[in-house]
């Protein structure tokens, strides 16, 4: 019998209102056999780790023994469908629910407000106003109320505390205190005046009445959750707007090569080919088949710069078309797709709990009922010391209604859910809360070459003529015709080369007598040309401009061949992976942040100290294999190095996993982004300074919620327990303390000098700014040797 791990399941939660509620569903699940749940108040949903016996009924039922409703998350909708899951799990279904929020808003804050005003500016006041404001009260304290009451009362059948007891426990006490000062204490007569203070205070009787806290309580603690939600939805905004990028259908291509029906992008499959026409979207992950275009993929992976694409060309599901026809054949459909793959990455990171959030939580547990014995004994200490009973009670409701733990409970899961969202945004892709912990302590980041500083891709880097020859466009034109169809990547990059220099809709004339040469080129017959394109042979023979050029191309580990037009040598094409022209400005932006960079490499010395001269780097390790990567990683870690790996290879498989933080290349490998904690959908190396920029925001705004949230606490609990304030403006500043940090984290969603893709200097940026790498003493200069 084949044992089976554990399964995870998602619930979404409802009834959840602060971080008390957090640790009585994780408490409810655990008590199950082998069951681990995590449970993100922002998000409203629980990951759970069970067996695989255990079905989901199980857990929704443990959930509702708890006093909280639990369902399954309802399937994604197709991309493009226009109806999204929201950061909560809800999706539009949620709009009747805040339709009805908004109308009981609205209904208290009608009732409500004429009783502030009459309780707080005595000159409006006149015989019978309190009777007045008893009649408009007491929808307030039942109907207005019941969202907290019901909450309460819940709880209570679980025996448990939570926010909503506190705020109808609070409420709930003002409304009957000032029932009893009416009817029973003498402050309904008909001419009964009450001045308002500021501050409560003790020794005026039993005549005044507290309606304007038993309608002030409600009314603002409803509008802080409000503008909470409101401010929620917020942080999952670009989450929602990752997921509505897709096309909603898509123009198939029919028999002819022509446009054809049009089906709901639901219906398409992989092998189909559509149209792409100027500003539409691209339906799905495909190839070019046939035309050329630029396409804009900012909204997808960040890319600031439109990509050129052509035939061959692979494209990603969302791009916007901003050039010319594309035909594209679908590589892969919904779920399988890049779009789809970011989105359930970043509800999987979402879904998580960093380290500092399980603490806050942990306090929140034992907030509630903590401040319940509070405020029990605050009443208790005043009736024992003869304030009186108004006194008392006013002071034990303060208690109850200015304490938040939701504030404790919101500080960390809403920065978080803004910095997964923003970085979405910026084509960094973070697997989990924890990752921004490590990141923020990262000192040294390891790059790998190939695929990672550079872009992985054969190119054509310099063409250099002779000077009574034809010129270099002529012969590019003449060489990319003999290796048009070739499978050689120096071959492609040749064809490729030419193929751009004759421009849209100027094919590259037909070559004869084609043949394949092993080991030495190709050679064919172009307009009655005999051309050739080589390797270097015979150099002594060569002209001194393509000797020096040839000497060029292995300064710089490019791999040069030879064209030869009727038996002449007329040009050297020099072809390389070239280094990203944001590979130096990230280096150089990490050494402005205190990183220092690495290059790490399976490639010999030269081609490693030729990139590393272009990109800025001046620790090298060459010609390393893939277990050597891991050993040198841990060497650093060794020296008291808090490393980041950025790979992209099988290669670095083990390196990323070995490394503090990992960081995958999108275009990547499947085995190497499985095993990085981020991966970057762009391909820019500034990238990763943006995700170092982000992290160390999402973390300060994280200590500022904190503090906030446990400054707010230390401060106003004392002085409600000391009768320094009233239980209305307890009311306000509780509501406020929970919207202050919701909006402190919604600030991580706006662009700032921090993130962004950041035009610098460097290799194809501009000149270096006057810097000039360091010199390297061979090519395993470390910076574990150097510490």
């Amino acid at each position: 019998m084949t044992a089976t791990g554990p399964v995870t399941t998602d619930l979404v939660v409802g009834g959840m209102t602060c971080a008390a509620c957090v640790g009585r569903v994780e408490k409810k699940l655990a008590r199950l056999p082998d069951v681990t749940a995590s449970v993100n108040l922002a998000t409203g949903r629980a990951r759970v780790t069970h067996p695989p016996e255990m079905s989901a009924e199980q857990l929704i039922s443990a959930v509702e023994q708890a006093g909280y409703t639990a369902e399954l998350p309802r399937p994604p909708a197709p991309a493009g469908s226009g109806t999204t899951a929201t950061a909560d799990g809800a999706g539009t279904d949620g709009a009747p629910a805040r339709d009805a929020d908004r109308d009981r808003l609205l209904g208290t804050a009608a009732l409500a407000l004429p009783v502030m005003l009459l309780s707080m500016v005595p000159a409006w006041q006149f015989n019978h106003w309190q009777w007045l404001c008893f009649t408009l009260a007491a929808p307030v304290a039942v109907w207005g109320a019941w969202p907290f009451h019901r909450l309460a009362l819940r709880g209570l059948r679980h025996s448990a505390a939570t926010m909503d007891t506190l705020v109808s426990v609070g409420a709930a006490a003002s409304f009957l205190w000032s029932v009893y000062a009416l009817f029973l204490g003498g402050a309904g007569e008909q001419n009964m005046r009450m001045p308002f203070n500021w501050l409560p205070t003790a020794g005026d009787g039993v005549a005044h009445v507290y309606l304007e806290a038993a309608v002030g309580v409600p009314l603002f603690v409803l509008t802080g959750r409000w503008l909470e939600a409101h401010a929620r939805r917020g942080t999952g905004s670009a989450l929602r707007a990752l997921a509505e990028l897709g096309a909603k259908d898509v123009e198939l291509r029919d028999r002819n090569g022509h446009g054809g029906p049009r089906i709901s992008i639901a219906e398409l499959r992989v092998g189909q080919e559509f149209l792409v026409r100027p500003g539409e979207r691209v339906a799905t992950d495909g190839v070019v088949v046939e035309g050329s275009s630029a396409l804009d993929l900012s909204l997808v992976t960040g890319e600031s710069t439109p990509v050129e694409v052509g035939p061959g060309t692979t494209v990603v599901g969302a791009a916007v078309n901003s050039g010319g026809l594309l035909v594209v054949r679908a590589t892969a459909v919904g779920a399988d797709t890049q779009l789809d793959r970011i989105t359930r990455l970043v509800t999987d990171a979402q879904a998580g709990k960093a380290r500092i959030q399980r603490l806050a939580d942990s306090i929140a547990g034992v907030f509630v009922p903590a401040i319940v014995t509070v405020a029990a004994t605050v009443l208790s200490f005043w009736l024992g010391a003869g304030a009186g009973a108004e006194a008392a009670v006013t002071a034990a409701v303060a208690v109850l209604v200015v304490a938040c733990p939701c504030a404790l409970g919101l500080a960390t899961p809403t920065a978080f859910l803004a910095a997964t969202g923003r970085g979405a945004q910026l084509g960094i892709l973070i697997r989990e809360p924890e990752a921004l912990e490590r990141l923020r302590r990262v000192d040294t980041v390891v790059f790998d070459k190939t695929g990672t500083l550079t872009t992985g891709r054969m190119t054509l880097v310099e063409a250099t003529t002779v000077p009574d020859g034809p010129a270099a466009a002529e012969v590019l034109r003449l060489a990319g015709a003999v290796e048009h169809g070739s499978e050689h990547p120096i071959g492609r990059a040749v064809a490729a080369a030419a193929r751009r220099r004759a421009g849209e809709g100027n094919a590259l004339p037909a070559a004869e007598d084609f043949r394949a040469l092993p080991g030495v080129g190709v050679s064919g017959r172009v307009e009655s040309h005999e051309i050739r394109v080589t390797g270097p042979r015979g150099r002594s023979a060569l002209p001194d401009v393509l000797r020096q050029a040839l000497d060029r191309a292995e300064r710089a580990a490019h791999t040069a061949v030879v064209v030869e037009l009727d038996g002449r040598a007329v040009a050297v094409l020099a072809v390389g992976d070239t280094v990203r022209p944001s590979s130096y400005r990230a280096v150089r932006h990490l050494r402005e942040l205190g990183i220092e960079s690495v290059l790490l490499t399976g490639d010999g010395p030269a081609a490693a100290e030729a990139v590393a001269e272009q990109a800025g780097i001046t620790h090298v390790h060459a010609g390393v294999l893939p277990q050597g990567k891991a050993e040198i990683i841990t060497e650093l870690q060794a020296a008291g190095r808090r490393v980041a790996m950025v790979g992209d290879g099988v290669n670095d498989a083990a390196a990323l996993a070995v490394a503090d933080l990992g960081m995958a290349m999108g275009a990547g490998t499947d085995v190497a982004i499985g095993a990085a904690d981020i991966t970057l959908v762009r391909e820019d190396m500034e990238a990763v300074v943006e995700a170092v920029r982000l992290t160390r925001r999402t973390l300060r705004t994280i200590r500022a919620n904190l503090g906030w949230a446990f400054g707010y606490n230390i401060l106003t609990v004392p002085l409600a327990a000391t009768g320094w304030l009233d239980p209305m403006f307890a009311a306000l500043a509780m509501s406020a303390s929970s919207v202050l940090v919701v909006g402190n984290s919604l600030r991580l969603l706006a662009p700032s000098s921090g993130t962004g893709p950041t035009p610098g200097s460097g290799p194809g940026g501009g000149g270096r700014s006057g810097h000039t790498p360091g010199r390297r003493q061979g090519g395993e200069r470390s910076l574990a040797g150097a510490r």
